[in-house]
């Protein structure tokens, strides 16, 4: 490596400026960039000790064989510079990826196919790609090593928290067939509020008031919707009404809500060790908060035999307890439900489960992600009972889409179908009034 490279390097450093990446297209050598770069890469790779790398003996003693006699501009030196400096000290080729606060998802279908969620649209990102599937490994390997974890072709399937609140979930051979996959839903450092899903024109109001007084009436509610709806941030934001005087148990897999109350305790999953022992699961933990005290029990999701207990704590005393599940609407919510209780094994009549849920849940809210990117919740129905031996649903506010405009917007409006919802009386006996949305 020459001197001044050396120079450029250290400069670099103390400006804390890296080479902005996009600058690639407008180089002369691109194809030589490409091949140093993945020959840098895969020396880094072949290395059994490269996170404990010194960074300038490393570019010292091995970058400059790689560079030495290439006829380099300064701009291309630093854009390598600034590859390096990604493997070396960040997570390789989506370092910027996570450190943009716009982009909520980084998903890696493989070496050259890396997409992104950037207000609610997935795009391909054109300009990241891997030089291989080690890369990929690699590169996984360097985020979850910090929390404990590993992958390999014995743990091929790895669904961790990172320190930072993300959550990351990679799957490489023998269970990819196409090679390693990772998904990462960064963490929001600023949570949503009910104001931002307002503003968004996620919801109404008068849906907001009356999803407030749901909440400080103590009604169990589920929330349900597609993945990637908002679910999670939803409830968080209905945890928002929570009295600071109760004591609320959250279950989660991964730690997303983010409560502000004084009295939370935060539970969390464990997934089985090298031997497979070890596992804590939603339902245990369920099952051991009803131990606890709660005032009110918050599960991040349902999916399983978990649904049996939830329930059960929602039908003795533990009101206004809230959960998500992956749905397509309120009614496939109900037969999602009914499904789940059976998974748990309890052997009764498909009525007396839909009694058990008729009388644990009150309200249910589907919220859905649109195709212009944008959150809605398209509908807030309470349960009123039975129709031929069905649960019945009451919907009491929709949202309807219209159309799509020139720019691809979605075009509706939001609906109020009932004047006199059965869950009103409920809330006007805890003294909240909303007579300027109901009546009387």
């Amino acid at each position: 490596m020459s001197k001044s490279f050396v120079q450029e390097f250290n400069v670099k450093e103390k400006t804390n400026v890296l080479y902005d990446t996009n600058d690639y297209e407008t180089f002369q050598n691109k194809e030589l960039l490409d091949e140093l770069r993945a020959e840098i890469i895969q020396n880094l790779i072949d290395k059994n000790d490269y996170n404990n790398i010194n960074k300038e003996e490393y570019i010292k003693k091995e970058v400059s064989s790689v560079l030495e006699g290439k006829d380099l501009t300064v701009s291309e030196r630093l854009y390598l510079n600034n590859l390096i400096d990604n493997e070396i000290n960040g997570y390789g080729p989506i370092t910027e990826l996570l450190e943009d606060p716009s982009i909520t998802e980084i998903m890696v279908n493989g070496t050259n196919e890396i997409y992104i969620e950037l207000d609610g649209k997935l795009i391909k990102d054109e300009s990241v790609s891997f030089i291989n599937n080690k890369h990929i490994i690699r590169t996984i390997q360097r985020l979850i090593q910090p929390i404990g974890r590993t992958i390999d072709t014995t743990n091929p399937m790895v669904d961790a928290r990172l320190k930072d609140g993300s959550r990351l979930n990679a799957i490489i051979e023998p269970l990819s067939i196409n090679g390693p996959v990772l998904t990462i839903r960064k963490f929001k450092k600023e949570l949503e509020n009910i104001d931002d899903f307002l503003r968004n024109g996620t919801m109404t109001p008068y849906m907001a008031r009356f999803i407030e007084a749901c909440v400080k009436c103590k009604m169990n509610i589920i929330v349900c919707g597609g993945t990637g709806s908002g679910k999670t941030t939803l409830l968080n934001v209905m945890s928002s009404f929570i009295g600071n005087d109760e004591r609320i148990i959250t279950i989660e897999d991964a730690a997303e809500l983010k409560l502000e109350q004084e009295h939370v305790i935060s539970l969390e999953t464990r997934n089985v060790n090298y031997e497979g022992m070890g596992e804590v699961t939603i339902r245990d933990l369920v099952i051991n908060s009803l131990r606890m005290r709660p005032d009110r029990i918050i599960v991040g999701e349902v999916r399983g035999k978990e649904a049996f207990d939830m329930l059960q704590a929602m039908n003795t005393g533990h009101e206004g307890s809230m959960t998500t599940l992956h749905a397509n609407g309120p009614k496939d919510a109900l037969n999602r439900l009914e499904t789940m209780v059976l998974m748990a094994g309890i052997e009764i009549p498909i009525k007396a489960i839909r009694e058990y849920i008729e009388n644990a849940i009150d309200i249910v809210i589907n919220i859905s992600r649109m195709s212009d990117g944008k959150r809605k919740i398209t509908s807030i129905s309470e349960i009123v009972g039975f129709d031929n031996d069905e649960i019945k649903l009451n919907e009491i506010f929709s949202f309807k889409q219209k159309g799509i405009s020139q720019t691809g917007q979605i075009l509706g409006e939001f609906n109020l179908n009932d004047l006199s919802p059965k869950s009103y009386e409920r809330i006007k006996s805890r003294g909240i009034s909303l007579n300027d949305i109901f009546g009387k």
